[in-house]
């Protein structure tokens, strides 16, 4: 039997079986070495060798600066900030959902985060206000994936290091253009589905506590301009940046809002050490396989089949779309980047689009995989926090899925969208 085909099938199998991925990346690797005569301790180094990164250092301090941000009232105030802003617009509060997610994804870099903290504030008030709940749980979860998309984004981190030499910098600033595209794609068809369905307008707060809430909505999206402002005109490194975030979260929360204790970071900091460490167990088990994907030769012949199907270039990134957004549904974000980008990123460089690009690209379709069933995590956690069912939300979500489609296919095919700001911030 071929090694590529006990790789890839036991990988499959043992993904279709329930077992965590994690564990079906590294079993995966652990059979093919022994049937190509790669002993446990090549791939055990691989493991450690895969997470002994530095770069990676910024992932759990961006975990802890978006925990620390949830629990010390950050996400309250965004909310509130959005609300101010599109709030008197019909279908209002939907309009709030996807501003405040592109505020809130510019400041944690997690969508899941995102729909954790800011879900159980939006969908209770706009179920209150006569929202269905099945939709009003939907544009909470496709809003959120703005998180992977804007910056700091811990998952364009982890593209970085698997793409090699490719800047986070330069990712972080691509990724701001396309990001607001889908926050703004999905206030459109916020706005349609309201009017159709006559959602109601909100009444915006009287001016003096109005300009209290821009005033403390502003100070907690600073964050996101110092953050990726200083990692832009090269003041400081995303390990500092990430580093920064986590003080300047804490600063916000304990002395500004007053909504957090110093006793309380220590239940953040333990959330966050075990979400750190299943992401880096994830990237490490997913490094080896990656590896062994390389040593069988599988990307190269991956790009030479691909390459193959045609030599039209449309036709090719629309294909390749599809089988990302086919790998998201079934499997989580992380994973797939160090599972894909070794195969997909040579064939897409050979095509002539810049990493940058194609980062970004995965992003978006990783992003909607988020939204997808039966596996996408968005989904399943936006339905428990709106307390309803996967069924019924995956109905809401089809309005939303084709705004979210258009600006996938446009950063793909105008790369502008994409290289503007890196190519003027950081020539």
């Amino acid at each position: 039997m071929s090694p590529s085909l006990v790789l890839i099938g036991s990988f499959l199998l043992l993904t279709f079986c329930g077992l965590p991925v994690a564990f079906c990346l590294g079993v995966a690797a652990f059979l093919t070495g022994l049937m190509t005569g790669i002993g446990p301790a090549m791939l055990v180094q691989r493991i450690s060798a895969g997470i002994q990164v530095f770069p990676l250092i910024a992932i759990p301090l961006f975990i802890l600066a978006g925990g620390i941000m949830a629990k010390g009232g950050v996400a309250r105030r965004i909310v509130d900030f959005a609300y101010i802003l599109v709030g008197p617009f019909r279908g209002g509060l939907a309009m709030v959902n996807c501003i405040q997610s592109m505020f809130f994804g510019g400041v944690s870099g997690s969508a899941i985060a995102d729909i954790s903290s800011t879900g159980p504030i939006m969908i209770p008030m706009m179920v209150e206000k006569g929202y269905d709940r099945e939709f009003s749980t939907a544009i909470t979860v496709a809003s959120a994936t703005q998180g992977i998309i804007i910056p700091p984004s811990h998952n364009m981190v982890i593209y970085a290091m698997i793409a090699g030499g490719v800047s986070v910098g330069k990712l972080f600033l691509a990724g701001y253009i396309p990001g607001i595209m889908v926050g703004l794609a999905l206030m459109i068809s916020s706005y349609y589905i309201a009017i159709k369905r006559n959602y109601p307008r909100e009444q915006r707060p009287p001016l003096q506590e109005s300009l209290i809430i821009i005033r403390d909505g502003l100070l907690a999206i600073l964050a996101a301009v110092v953050i990726v402002g200083g990692i832009a005109f090269g003041i400081f490194t995303v390990s500092e940046a990430s580093a920064i975030s986590v003080f300047y979260a804490i600063f916000l929360g304990i002395f500004v809002y007053k909504e957090m204790q110093f006793a309380d970071i220590w239940s953040v900091l333990l959330d966050a050490v075990k979400t750190t460490t299943s992401v880096l167990f994830l990237i490490g088990c997913a490094s080896a396989f990656a590896w062994m994907m390389t040593f069988l030769q599988i990307p190269s012949k991956a790009t030479t089949f691909l390459l193959s199907i045609t030599d039209n270039t449309f036709l090719l990134y629309l294909l390749i779309n599809l089988l990302l957004i086919g790998l998201g549904m079934i499997m989580d974000v992380a994973p797939l980047i160090v599972i894909v980008t070794p195969v997909l990123l040579p064939v897409m460089i050979a095509t002539g689009m810049d990493p940058v690009t194609f980062g970004v690209v995965l992003m978006l379709n990783l992003g909607i995989g988020l939204t997808t069933p039966p596996v996408g995590t968005g989904l399943f956690v936006g339905c428990t926090v709106g307390k309803t069912s996967m069924e019924r939300v995956s109905v809401s979500m089809l309005s939303l899925w084709p705004a979210m489609l258009i600006v996938l296919l446009l950063v793909t095919y105008i790369p502008q969208l994409t290289m503007f700001l890196p190519n003027w911030l950081m020539p």
